[in-house]
């Protein structure tokens, strides 16, 4: 046996980066534990970042770059791979435009350093504008609160755990999730932390989640009307003369035509809306505001439906005008190592949004994105700009984006496809080129996103423990190498590791920051403090103020007060998804020590609506939507409000799709999802608030055998 090594890293598997202890030798992981002295996880971990050795020596793994031949994938030369994409990608362009080629990125791509720093190669070598991503499917109205209000997409208000008194939270499970748009490993004691020195947290939901449990103030709420209480509570701040802006008030315009615009949403109609009682609101408002310190914090829930855009800004708004923003204990902005806002700063620059609309339906394209729920549309429809090739990066969004079934027969009408990936999945199947994908053990780790929206400022980086298989390149080097073919360019570049040295000496502290200070750190990690308030000087506004009550939110006001419940006597229920801790999205259930077990995929329902239905626990039940159907065992509970059905996020690996070591086929909610369904402010998915209906599934009569 080789002598054993240990290595500190952070987990990059999703946004909380927890801290890591890895024990290896040089070909094998013995260990992978929490690492205690972490400043940011503080010793948290969950089985995710057990599972990092499984993503390596995954048996369905793809490790050698594969062409569809008569039907079936081959492997060839990684010289071969290049030039089939390059020659196929120009043939399309010339054919059909710049914008004959589309690009999709999938959420890995958040947490891979050296693909952040590439792709935008490629982007532009391809020339086209067609480029989508999960962002749309998630988080992009928390990008679009911020651009109109505070000049940048990526400046974003994160709560300040360490210090708060009072934390509402909407729409958000960050005891599963340990955060999201909030970088939060540990939220389970972190929130038993509050609680312990006197605060409070109180939970919004559809559903009685973990997070909600652990705090033990919970409301329900009706799917989609988030925005409707966020408004009520801002009227009530202002009837109660209990605004405050501190320090911003010197800084920010919109006040009055805020406290004008919500006039009409008071308590009453916001308890006709939520279904919470009127005097609860009242006394939320007035508790909020009173607090020493509080923060609102609306995340997935609030995000994925059609108002998501009106959600993140009301809960901005509602932040600021109580003296909870860029405040201790509030909603405030890190002071990250390596400052993306700074790298990509629009100061001084006049822009106006959207960008662009797109072709088929006229959606808004944001950060150079249109939303993932027009991109069949725009595969489907004739005409200039049609996307006849598609390149997809560590993405799946057969499974992960609205109207699943819609995107995959749009796949399949392609000229060319060609995917970067670890698997043969649902959405690579189609594909005519596939190439190996790295994992997070043979890459760079430095998260440079998620350390911009972590409560505590830190900064962390580690090389790779192994080497890809078969000698491949690490896929930033893929990428690379497909933009310099592109482009006729002799060479791809320094490294992620070269990059990263030369940009922390610029970035908030870089007297203390280095590569070379963090791979020696003694805990793997830096403990650069908590966050300090600095959005006066990080505004980035073209007259560089706050702006409370951007007019893209007010027009659409009128919108929101015309809404009305979704549901109909043919789909009584709303469908709202849920975030488990042993998956993430849908590549990590090829993982056994993360699918084993019961089967966590199921529909939870009311016992009201249960009864109605005459459905049983455990019974198979068919849910039903307008684009799709799925089926799948009922779980019910107490836990979800009444008119409302839940199924997780994330689940959907289809039988036949996968090699021989597939571990689990289950249902992907995207079948049900209408990719009609949008925030037409952003354009991010409506996932939230589906209408459905539930039924028991009729068992067929087996046939009588004819031997007897």
């Amino acid at each position: 046996m080789s002598d054993l090594k240990t290595q500190f890293r952070t987990c990059n598997i999703c946004e909380a980066m927890c801290g890591l202890i890895v024990t290896h030798d040089d070909t094998k992981v013995h260990s992978i534990k929490p690492n205690p002295d972490d400043p940011l996880s503080r010793g948290h971990i969950c089985p995710k970042a057990i599972a990092l050795q499984d993503f390596r020596t995954d048996a369905d793994r793809v490790t050698a770059p594969l062409k569809k031949v008569d039907g079936e994938f081959v492997p060839i030369s990684w010289d071969e791979a290049y030039d089939f994409a390059v020659d196929r990608l120009t043939l399309v362009q010339e054919q059909h435009g710049k914008d004959g080629v589309g690009v999709y990125l999938g959420n890995p791509n958040a947490h891979k350093f050296g693909n952040l720093l590439n792709l935008p190669g490629l982007v532009k070598a391809l020339g086209t504008t067609n480029r989508y991503s999960s962002a749309t499917a998630d988080q992009i109205p928390h990008h679009v609160a911020s651009i109109h209000m505070l000049g940048h997409p990526m400046l974003i208000p994160v709560p300040d755990v360490a210090r708060t008194d009072l934390m509402l939270i909407l729409g958000g499970n960050p005891v599963v999730s340990n955060g999201s748009m909030m970088t939060a490993p540990g939220f389970g004691k972190r929130m038993d932390e509050i609680k312990a020195r006197g605060g409070r947290v109180v939970v919004i939901d559809p559903r009685r989640t973990e997070t909600a449990v652990r705090s033990g103030e919970h409301l329900f709420i009706q799917p989609e009307s988030d925005a409707f209480l966020l408004l009520a509570l801002i009227h009530e701040v202002f009837a109660l003369g209990l605004e405050d802006l501190v320090s911003l008030a010197a800084i920010t315009d919109g006040v009055e035509a805020l406290k004008e615009a919500v006039q009409p949403f008071t308590p009453e109609k916001a308890a006709e809306m939520t279904g919470i009682e009127v005097a609860v609101i009242r006394d939320l408002a007035r508790d909020f505001a009173s607090a020493k310190s509080a923060v609102c914090y609306a995340r997935m829930g609030a995000s994925t439906q059609s108002f998501g855009s009106l959600c993140q800004w009301a809960n901005n708004a509602l932040n600021i005008i109580t003296g909870n923003f860029d405040s201790e204990g509030g909603a405030m902005f890190t002071t990250p190592a390596l400052d993306y806002v700074g790298m990509t700063s629009r100061k001084g620059k006049t822009r106006s949004y959207p960008e662009k609309r797109s072709r088929v339906s006229q959606q808004p394209l944001y950060n150079g994105e249109f939303p993932v729920s027009v991109m069949a549309e725009e595969m489907e429809t004739p005409g200039a700009g049609q996307i006849k090739a598609m390149v997809t990066v560590a993405g799946n969004p057969v499974l992960t984006a609205p109207n699943g079934p819609r995107i995959d027969a749009a796949l399949g009408q392609l000229d060319f496809m060609m995917s970067i990936d670890l698997h043969i999945n649902d959405t690579t199947r189609h594909a005519d080129l596939i190439l190996p994908a790295t994992v997070a053990l043979e890459e760079e780790v430095y998260d440079m996103v998620f350390h911009s929206f972590a409560v505590h400022n830190t900064a962390a980086f580690a090389g790779p423990i192994f080497a890809p298989p078969n000698g491949n390149p690490q896929e930033w080097e893929v990428i690379a190498r497909l933009a310099a073919k592109l482009t006729g360019a002799n060479s791809i570049g320094p490294s992620p590791t070269q990059v990263l040295g030369m940009m922390l000496p610029q970035g908030y502290h870089g007297d203390q920051v280095s590569v070379e200070a963090l791979l020696s750190a003694p805990s793997g990690s830096i403990d650069l403090g908590p966050l300090v308030r600095n959005i006066a000087d990080r505004l980035e506004t073209p007259d560089g103020r706050l702006n409370l009550a951007p007019e893209v939110f007010l027009a659409d006001l009128p919108r929101l007060l015309a809404f009305q419940s979704s549901k109909s006597a043919d789909f009584p229920l709303l469908m709202i998804g849920r975030r488990q801790v042993r998956s993430h999205n849908s590549w990590t259930q090829n993982s056994p020590r993360l699918v084993k077990g019961r089967n966590r995929c199921t529909a939870q329902i009311n016992p009201a609506d249960a009864a109605r239905q005459g459905l049983e626990d455990g019974q198979e039940v068919l849910i039903e939507s307008a684009v799709g159907q799925v089926a799948l065992p009922v779980e019910i509970t107490e836990d979800i409000a009444p008119g409302v059905v839940s199924i997780p996020q994330g689940w959907g690996q289809r039988q036949g799709t996968l090699g021989a070591a597939t571990r689990v086929q289950t249902v992907s909610i995207n079948d049900l999802t209408d990719d009609s369904r949008i925030d037409p402010v952003s354009g991010n998915a409506a996932f939230n608030g589906v209408p459905v209906r539930a039924s028991a599934v009729v068992q067929q009569p087996q046939r009588a055998s004819a031997a007897r």
